[in-house]
Order: C-alpha cells, then structure tokens, then sequence
C-alpha cells in the first residue's frame, strides 16, 4: 500500500469510527487495530487523533457545501432557491450520513472548526444572498438577512438531524413542508418586528 492509500485508508477508518463512537470514543489504538497497522503509523500521517478528526470533518464540510453551493448557482425564484437549498442538505444527509453524523456531535475542546454551529454559520454564508435581493425587492432591511439566513440554515439542519434517525416522511416531503414553514413565514415579514409584550397600546 502507498503512502496516499495507507492516509486514505486511514481516513476512512477514522470516518466510520468517528461517526459510530464519536470523537472521545475513538482511540488511535482502535483506529490502528482496524488498519491492521502500528499507531505510529497513524501519528506519522496525522500527527494523532485530533489530526485525522480535523481532515475527516475538512472533508465533510467541503462535501456539503459544494452541493448547497452547487443547488444555488443557476437563477431562480427565491422560494425555488430556498427548496434546493433545503433539498442539497437533505441529499447530503441522505448520502453522506456517517459524515452529517461527525459534524452534528460535539468537536474537540480545542478545535474552534468543525463544530455543528460553524458549519451552520458556513452554509447561511451561502444562502445569505437569497435573502438580501429579496429584502431589498420588498423594500426590508437587508441588513438583517444574515440572521435570518442562520435561522433558516438552523432550522433545516435541526430538522435534518431529526430526519435522519426517522427517514420519514420521504426526503421531498421534509423539503416541502421545511420551505413552507419558512417561505410562509418570509412572505409575512413585517418591516419592524417587536414582541407583542412590547407592543403599543
């Protein structure tokens, strides 16, 4: 095996033990053990456990977001972009599950990358502009779309994470009742938005 085989190799040991067991779960040793070689081996690739992990999840970020990136790169309508958006994230769950799992549990104390509200403010980066040509089309405050753009991307990833344990209803049907809920909820903005307990009169 070359040296790129044994690392991908490595790679994906570490990807499966990671997803089943989570970060403190998995050990160098195991990992090791699965490869059926030494841990030094492990240490010369990666420099240890937190190394690998740091790859895996890379990895698995760049994954997600070229396929979100991918669903918003032809013109649209907003809701139709916000349905691809939705659907990308679902389809990256659906085919890349051991993964979704690694981002959704908790990273290493010391990684400040890879946590599951990274990847979250990560991909409302890339739906972000949806919302801020619409905000200025119906004449809101733009300035806001980032927040909403985290509410959105949360929204649909806490659901994911839900779905993925269920599987039901069908992929499509989440994304549909998903854009409902915030399309719906979009399309009654108001321009300044208080809570009713601070209402006038």
């Amino acid at each position: 095996m070359t040296g790129k085989q044994r690392r991908e190799q490595l790679l994906d040991i570490g990807r499966r033990l990671f997803a089943e067991k989570g970060y403190e779960g998995t050990s160098v040793e195991e990992i090791a053990a699965r490869a059926q070689v030494s841990k030094p081996v492990v240490y010369e690739h990666f420099g240890g456990k937190e190394g690998l992990y740091a790859v895996v999840v890379d990895r698995e970020i760049e994954t997600l977001l070229e396929g979100i990136a991918g669903a918003l790169v032809s013109e649209g309508h907003p809701r139709e972009l916000l349905e691809r958006a939705a659907l990308a994230l679902l389809d990256y769950i659906e085919s890349s599950t051991d993964g979704f799992r690694i981002l959704v549990r908790d990273s290493p104390v010391a990684q400040s990358t890879g946590t599951f509200a990274s990847l979250i403010s990560d991909v409302a980066t890339q739906v972000e502009h949806i919302l801020v040509a619409e905000y200025r089309r119906r004449g809101l405050d733009a300035r806001t779309a980032p927040m909403y753009a985290q509410m959105l991307v949360g929204m649909v990833a806490l659901t994911g994470q839900w779905w993925l344990d269920n599987r039901k209803p069908k992929k499509a049907d989440v994304a549909a009742h998903l854009v409902n809920l915030a399309w719906n909820g979009l399309s009654g903005l108001e321009a300044k938005p208080a809570l009713s307990s601070r209402r006038p009169g």
